[in-house]
């Protein structure tokens, strides 16, 4: 016995020819280009967090030496101003030189005062794990020129130039000011800016 279909049965559906497969493949590959692009740029932001975070440390040592250098002038425990010889000198002895640096962009200095009193971890000591982040490359540096009486208002003006360093030798900030020790001052100070 045969049977027969119904004639509904045999009727064909039209072919979708892969339409809906093509496009599910072009928007998995749109999503997965949008997807590399964002954690690439969730790199980058973390480079740029981590170049800025090095620069301020270099800019806070090169600012703490300056700021040293201002409070050494004030307290008087200063030498006299003379012709510097070439050499870095610690702290506890510094020095005032009477010629400015001849090019304070060239880093090291060969002439300068080594802020010894910067109490941060040095790079080159053995520290390792996350502390390690938190070294300084070199202790900064600060150079004091005597720039001789300011005319009219009385006081002797100084400059003061420093450098400081990040955790590696290529993150360094330079930092300068101008500054006047007047001494019995109008209102009594002892140093008036």
């Amino acid at each position: 016995m045969t049977r027969r279909l119904a004639p509904e049965c045999h009727r064909r559906r039209p072919a979708q020819a892969g339409f809906a497969l093509i496009t599910g493949l072009l928007l998995l590959l749109v999503i997965t280009i949008i997807a590399v692009a964002m954690f690439h740029g969730f790199g980058t932001e973390e480079q740029i967090a981590g170049n800025t975070r090095e620069k301020q440390r270099a800019v806070n040592a090169a600012v703490s030496a300056e700021q040293w250098a201002e409070w050494w002038l004030v307290s008087g425990n200063a030498p006299a101003p003379t012709d510097c010889a070439a050499g870095i000198v610690p702290s506890a002895s510094g020095m005032v030189c009477t010629q400015p640096l001849a090019d304070f962009t060239k880093i090291p200095w060969n002439t300068g005062v080594q802020f010894t009193q910067f109490s941060q971890t040095l790079a080159n000591t053995t520290q390792t794990g996350p502390q390690a982040q938190y070294q300084y490359f070199s202790s900064p540096v600060f150079y004091v020129t005597f720039m001789g009486q300011n005319a009219g208002l009385g006081g002797d003006v100084y400059q003061i130039d420093a450098y400081g360093y990040g955790t590696n030798s290529d993150t360094v900030a330079i930092v300068q000011s101008t500054f006047v020790i007047k001494v019995g001052g109008p209102d009594g100070c002892a140093s008036c800016p």
